[in-house]
């Protein structure tokens, strides 16, 4: 009798419930749920409480309504036995955290907290934290802490100390009232089984946790400010477990709201882009795989522990048991291409598309592919939500140089593309100069299977070849592989997560090649997209902070 395992991907704006044949992968069902509140950045739902610049904020009952809308409509979907699901993986984007009281509530679910944004979850992409983020790594730095090394030299603004530190300035009474600060994706397992544990993929690479040190030592967190000194035994504490094992079983409210038996094995959570990596079979050294939305990860797994510049950790079984898992990054990618569709292209633009029935991408996209590579006479900086790998750095700023009277959309929009597929092939080359091997490229993710030039493009830049997965839901996939090793093999699961990406994994039989000519050109694109690099990032012309600086001292002069 077959098997399932259900996988819950949660995203930027949606969350996706994906039921899958624990035998052979095959996807039986699937079904995705807006979330109601989306990113919440200007001002607070149903309240006049304004945001300030860099907040990203979310409501954690939209969390739930995934769970209560798209398990149920899968299991229908399917017709399957409900009693045929041994197996629930949930991997999440990170790092997303929120407080709650001891009992697990949101504080922003308490009346007296809810116009507070202290009080809401902080998205992977709040970047309001940067300046405590510049305060660890400065201290860091000065004091010789080895663990920064692990990050690459810098710690992100987006992670769990800047942002916990930045609610204790900013909101000392949320901070206070806290019982814990706790990653979205172990709030949600926290639910489903009645238990907080904590998973250490999100603990090793946003926590700063490492397996046999554990957290950072009170020491440094007093000397950054005494009042963290006990943070991780306190408002952090929580049993932190394995990848790829129970966090526990279904609980009977939470099966009835999910329409599946109670004592269900759910598995840890994960982050989103490194369930990729199993999700396309990955389970091997020197194989990136790149998960392709909104922003882009770049995980690739090591027999050994190097520290690279700019990256966003190295975790030892972070992802496969048995090998060291770094984690890599671009802040935005795909929400470069929309900004720029939704903001800045002409109408005649969107007139066309219209005429001919297709989107506005898929128009620029067959217009930017008659070009050929160095036509536009375009450069451009892909920087626009900051800078994740190498430069850590969120106070940066996107850019494009070439622009004249004839500049056309369609060429704008390929400097775009070009600009993310530079960027990732900077993070290749950081990891080959630390000697970190990449020798094969996987992507997956929505783009890779919506935009043919994108990935023609990355693949020339790139100068690799690029396997694609073989369908659109690889992280969700990969939850479900998780799911399915958490249930065990004596239950029709799995007892490893190498055996579940070799049933349940597949790629499509279409790859990208590099074309010579176009890998040419690029080459001596790059080399000018380097340049530009160390001019703006690295301190040589800090005009882009300079900017920032002017619009939010212009900005608080128009608040009063």
């Amino acid at each position: 009798m077959k098997k399932y395992s259900i996988g819950v991907d949660f995203g930027t704006e949606s969350g996706r419930a994906v039921l899958v044949d624990v035998s052979n992968g095959d996807i039986v069902a699937t079904h995705v749920t807006p979330y109601k509140h989306g990113v919440i950045d200007k001002e607070l739902p149903y309240l006049d409480v304004k945001l300030d610049q860099d907040f990203a904020l979310q409501n954690p009952e939209d969390y739930l309504s995934v769970l209560s809308a798209s398990v149920p409509q899968v299991i229908g979907q399917s017709g399957i036995e409900p009693t045929d699901i041994i197996g629930l993986g949930l991997d999440f984007t990170a790092c997303t955290i929120l407080p709650t009281d001891d009992q697990l509530e949101p504080l922003c679910n308490k009346e007296k907290f809810r116009g507070n944004p202290h009080a809401w979850v902080k998205l992977w992409k709040h970047h309001a934290a940067q300046d405590q983020a510049t305060r660890i790594n400065t201290l860091a730095e000065q004091h010789g802490e080895i663990w920064l090394k692990r990050y690459g030299g810098k710690i992100s603004s987006e992670w769990v100390l800047p942002k916990v530190w930045e609610v204790l300035q900013k909101a000392p009474e949320i901070y206070d009232e806290a019982s814990y600060f706790i990653e979205a994706v172990d709030w949600i397992t926290s639910k489903m089984t009645g238990e907080l544990r904590r998973n250490s993929c999100a603990a090793g690479y946003k926590g700063m946790w490492h397996k046999k040190e554990g957290y950072l030592a009170p020491e440094f967190l007093n000397k950054l400010d005494p009042r963290l000194s006990n943070l991780y035994e306190t408002k952090l504490r929580g049993e932190v477990v394995p990848t790829g094992t129970s966090a526990g079983t279904l609980t009977k409210d939470m099966a009835e709201l999910m329409g599946l038996p109670e004592g269900i094995a759910v598995s840890a959570g994960i982050i989103d882009a490194h369930a990729g990596v199993p999700g396309v079979g990955v389970s091997e050294p020197g194989k990136m795989v790149m998960v392709m939305g909104t922003s882009t990860c770049h995980m690739l797994l090591s027999e050994n522990e190097v520290l690279v510049e700019g990256i966003s950790g190295v975790v030892e079984d972070g992802i496969i048991p048995g090998l060291f898992a770094y984690e890599a990054g671009q802040a935005a990618v795909g929400d470069i291409f929309a900004w720029y569709v939704e903001h800045n292209v002409p109408a005649y633009i969107r007139e066309e598309a219209k005429a001919g029935e297709i989107s506005v991408h898929e128009l620029l996209e067959k217009k930017a592919s008659k070009l050929t590579p160095g036509e536009s006479g375009l450069i451009a900086l892909d920087w626009h939500n900051g800078n994740r790998t190498p430069l850590v750095d969120s106070d940066l700023s996107g850019l494009i140089i070439g622009l004249t009277l004839s500049t056309s959309p369609e060429e704008i929009y390929r400097a775009l593309i070009e600009a993310t597929a530079f960027g990732t092939r900077s993070i290749i080359d950081t990891f080959r100069k630390n000697g970190v091997e990449v020798n094969e490229l996987y992507a997956c993710g929505g783009l890779p299977h919506r935009n043919k030039l994108l990935m023609q493009i990355y693949a020339d830049i790139t100068n690799m070849e690029i396997k694609i997965s073989n369908t659109t839901l690889t992280p969700a996939i990969g939850a479900a592989m998780y799911g399915a090793v958490a249930a065990g093999a004596d239950n029709g699961g799995y007892d490893s997560v190498v055996e579940a990406g070799r049933n349940m994994a597949g790629l499509k039989e279409e790859s990208y090649k590099p074309i010579p000519e176009n890998a040419a050109v690029y080459e001596e694109l790059y080399h000018e997209y380097v340049r530009l690099q160390a001019y703006f990032g690295r301190g040589e012309n800090n005009v882009m902070k300079r900017l920032k600086g002017i619009k939010e001292a212009a900005l608080k002069t128009l608040q009063y």
